[in-house]
């Protein structure tokens, strides 16, 4: 039988067994994407992502391109 602490009301189960800050996780993640995207990169596929000022989501195209969604540019 395992010897566990009980887990408290501040602390779901996942957290006390894995012990991993919320900023460690978001960094682990953000590494994660920008490894994943460079992956795509290489392998010529497109890349979703999200322009802010136009407020519009697009895939960029290993050329540099990019195509907004809803239209044609």
């Amino acid at each position: 039988m395992e010897d566990r602490k009980p887990v408290t009301e501040e602390e779901n189960e996942l957290d006390s067994m894995c012990g991993v800050s919320d900023e460690e996780l978001t960094r682990r993640f953000m590494e994660a994407v920008r490894i994943e995207n460079e992956i795509k990169r290489i392998k010529g596929v497109p890349i979703a992502g999200y322009d802010m000022q136009r407020k519009s989501a697009y895939l960029e195209y290993p050329d540099g391109s990019r195509k907004y969604v809803g239209t044609n540019s």
